[in-house]
């Protein structure tokens, strides 16, 4: 429900209060940390860890004149760094002409089918061209605020390169109503959320359910992990098809998932946890990356086209804020996914 790289906002405006324009920092011998982020973390005290992460994601932290991408690249005493700061800029965010796929719209909601590569609010490294950015422009001053000036409407998330269906509040009304639906998660009420993934391999049984704990990873602040120290979370699949690969045997499997909580990155980190990680996840199933040898070719190559994770929320049910009617929506495979999915078949 959050986007690939977990973002910790900053109510700040980015570059407020630090020396905006190029900065020279030098690595002196003492230095206790020798990664990149940390180093700079030390030596530039005026921006936030979140904001030099962002900064070096962006290409703006540079040594010998060529970008450093990788903020735990490794530096040694005596480099020179320099660290370009942009202007400051409004933290609420603007309206922009961003294309919607919207498939209901009321005076109280909008659903909306999202594209992969859309991220759903603002955030460090992600100021513009999100979700919201694209809410504003198309619902004006009727958008609900009580998610705050840089998420007002929303009321859960996708991950960035996730796909499908997604509901916003229009009013105040519609905000509460719905965030109370999406606490509950259909425990009492009407709301659900279903999923389709391409998993790697062949579950045993035909369905059944990760009940298990997650929380941050304890190394990789980027990521999530199943840890005894996490927050409840709940995933139920069933194995909708399975794909056999070039020697005959099972190589993937298409699940239908539901949700019974909603943590970050949960469906990701709890396949991945009994051993089918999503296929095109190279965050949590990078380990899988040989299995792509054993597809056939026309899959190989659809997987590689495909290029993000193989996730799809196809079906959303909730009860109306203000009718009380039960809405139930689909969506069908995105053109990505419908070529893996036929790709995968054509070997069966």
């Amino acid at each position: 429900m959050s986007d690939n790289a977990l973002q910790d906002d900053d109510d700040l405006p980015e570059g407020a209060g630090s020396v905006v324009g190029p900065r020279q920092v030098i690595v002196a011998g003492d230095e206790k940390a020798s990664r990149l982020d940390r180093v700079l973390a030390v030596r530039s005290p005026d921006l936030s860890r979140s904001r030099l992460k962002a900064l070096i994601l962006a290409g703006q932290v540079s040594i010998g004149g060529q970008p450093i991408r990788d903020p735990s690249h490794q530096v040694t005493a005596g480099t020179t760094i320099i660290v370009d700061v942009p202007p400051a800029v409004a933290p609420e965010p603007e309206g922009e002409n961003i294309p919607l796929d919207i498939v209901y719209e009321d005076d109280d909601l909008i659903v909306l089918n999202k594209p992969k590569g859309l991220v759903v609010h603002p955030a460090a490294g992600h100021e513009t061209g999100t979700l919201v950015n694209a809410l504003i422009a198309h619902c004006g001053a009727s958008l609900s605020g009580i998610g705050g000036v840089r998420r007002p409407g929303i009321v859960h998330r996708l991950d960035k390169d996730t796909t499908g269906l997604m509901v916003a509040a229009k009013n105040d009304r519609a905000h509460a109503s719905l965030t109370a639906q999406f606490a509950d998660h259909g425990r009492t009420g009407a709301l659900r959320r279903g999923y389709m993934a391409f998993a790697w391999g062949a579950p045993n049984r035909h369905r059944g359910t990760v009940d298990a704990p997650i929380d941050r990873h304890p190394h990789a602040r980027e990521k999530m992990a199943v840890r005894e120290s996490g927050r409840h979370a709940i995933t139920h699949w069933e194995v909708m098809e399975s794909f056999t690969g070039r020697d005959g045997k099972p190589v993937a499997s298409l699940l239908a998932c539901q949700l019974e909580t909603g943590r970050t990155h949960q469906i990701r980190v709890h396949l991945a946890h009994i051993g089918h990680p999503l296929m095109g996840d190279d965050v949590y199933g990078s380990g899988f990356k040989t299995k792509a040898k054993q597809l056939e070719p026309a899959a190989q190559t659809a997987l590689e086209a495909l290029g993000r994770q193989a996730l799809h929320a196809y079906l959303l049910t909730l009860e109306h804020p203000k009718t009380g009617e039960i809405l139930h929506w689909e969506a069908a495979f995105p053109e990505d996914l419908l070529l893996l999915q036929k790709a995968l078949g054509a070997a069966g």
